[in-house]
């Protein structure tokens, strides 16, 4: 990935972003082309891993590769309006540009064709989306018939991460004026997750 220096991230903060990295696109390298396939995940810090899985019925999982698989995930992205800067008014030198927040994973993909596995990776995938409900919905509460049937038309997906980048480029590289403009902006585009991303960052912007 093309980092710039002032978009590169730190390695705590890069594994504590990769460790909360809810969904993205698996890629692989097969003798039928590049493919590629949105999946939910979650992160086995033990085993420095990204679990998800895929449908039995797509052909990604069983293509033979001898590359590492890709993850690729941007949590958070957005349309930056020049608009936004107040630079536009003192010299009106700014363009378009889009916001982001991305982690490209590299590593050896593993295959797992186990209902066991299946069940518990499914089952903690589950309980880490509906944390906070106030009536979580667990993998018991449907009926085991229906459960096995559904875990029998997957296959678990695991990559085993042997490097990773981050890059967030949030508008770091603008001035203090500009970064509150971006700011308003994005709130007025109900993009409290990108705005609230941009404020984080901010202490890294030039006076």
């Amino acid at each position: 990935m093309y980092i710039p220096r002032h978009f590169s991230v730190e390695d705590p903060v890069a594994q504590e972003f990769l460790a909360n990295l809810k969904s993205g696109h698996l890629v692989t390298n097969t003798a039928q082309g590049m493919l590629s396939t949105m999946i939910p995940v979650t992160f086995d810090k033990a085993d420095r891993s990204v679990i998800g899985h895929v449908a039995r019925g797509n052909s990604q999982w069983s293509e033979k590769t001898n590359q590492e698989a890709l993850f690729i995930s941007a949590p958070v992205d957005s349309y930056i309006s020049p608009s936004w800067y107040a630079s536009k008014q003192e010299h009106g030198k700014v363009v378009p540009t889009w916001d982001y927040m991305l982690a490209h994973v590299y590593g050896d993909l593993i295959i797992h064709d186990d209902v066991d596995w299946l069940r518990i990776a499914v089952s903690n995938l589950t309980d880490s989306f509906e944390a906070g409900r106030a009536k979580p919905w667990k993998l018991d509460d449907a009926p085991e018939d229906y459960v096995a049937g559904q875990l029998r038309a997957i296959v678990g997906v695991e990559i085993k991460v042997a490097r990773l980048e981050v890059s967030f480029k949030m508008s770091q590289n603008k001035t203090i004026a500009d970064l509150d403009g971006v700011i308003d902006g994005l709130r007025a585009d109900n993009r409290e997750d990108a705005a609230s991303k941009v404020e984080d960052l901010r202490p890294r912007g030039k006076l």
